[in-house]
């Protein structure tokens, strides 16, 4: 069961205020949007309903769990270099690198419930961090995974309403309209394992790709 308190620092962790520098990073949205396929509120919603269910959301949600559940530094590895070679073009593995970087530098000063020195690399893929920070402090892993993914969809949300650019109120509207979905990833990735990540959010993909050479671009991914 959850405190106030575990929800809080949940809070903390996924807030655009932590820093992790996702504000920096579009998933990919920005090539959508200078190639016109994202124009609007419907488009937007449109686009990341399928990257939360059958792309990059859903995913993290298992390698969240997954990282959660290790109970060695070799298990940590492997859910790490898993998160790793499901990233589908270098900004990919750039951005959840970084952040997750950024993540458990941060816990590891302020809650000390992470160390940078738990795998090979020294460095944590994003949702791999939060997991296994989550284990660490002892929080409930169903509440984590459907903060995350909140965070996750915020995140780009927020992207889009200064790159379509749409209004706060439409940016919000659409963020509201994610948020079932969220739960119910959070939900059915109960009981996956490593063997369960797949993606079939191509157009995103490709556009995370065609991302690496776009110009102009204000985002790093």
């Amino acid at each position: 069961m959850s405190t106030n308190s575990d929800m809080l620092t949940l809070a903390q962790w996924l807030s655009p205020a932590f820093p992790v520098g996702g504000f920096a990073y579009s998933h990919g949205l920005e090539t959508a949007i200078q190639k016109g396929v994202i124009r609007s509120a419907k488009d937007l919603q449109d686009w990341l309903w399928d990257v939360l269910e059958h792309g990059s959301g859903r995913n993290d949600g298992v390698l969240l769990r997954a990282a959660y559940a290790c109970t060695t530094p070799a298990q940590l590895e492997e859910v790490n270099q898993t998160a790793i070679a499901v990233s589908a073009s270098r900004e990919r593995v750039f951005e959840t690198q970084l952040q997750g970087t950024a993540f458990t530098q941060t816990t590891a000063v302020i809650w000390r419930v992470d160390e940078v020195a738990d795998t090979d690399t020294n460095v944590l893929c994003y949702p791999v961090a939060v997991g296994h920070a989550a284990a660490r402090a002892e929080f409930d892993v169903d509440l984590t995974a459907a903060m995350y993914l909140h965070a996750f969809a915020s995140n780009l949300v927020s992207a889009a309403v200064r790159a379509v650019p749409l209004g706060q109120t439409e940016g919000q509207r659409v963020l509201a309209a994610l948020v079932p979905l969220c739960d119910q990833i959070a939900q059915r990735t109960i009981g996956t394992t490593l063997d369960d990540l797949s993606s079939t959010a191509f157009l995103s993909d490709i556009a995370a790709m065609q991302h690496e050479t776009l110009q102009p671009r204000i985002f790093r991914s």
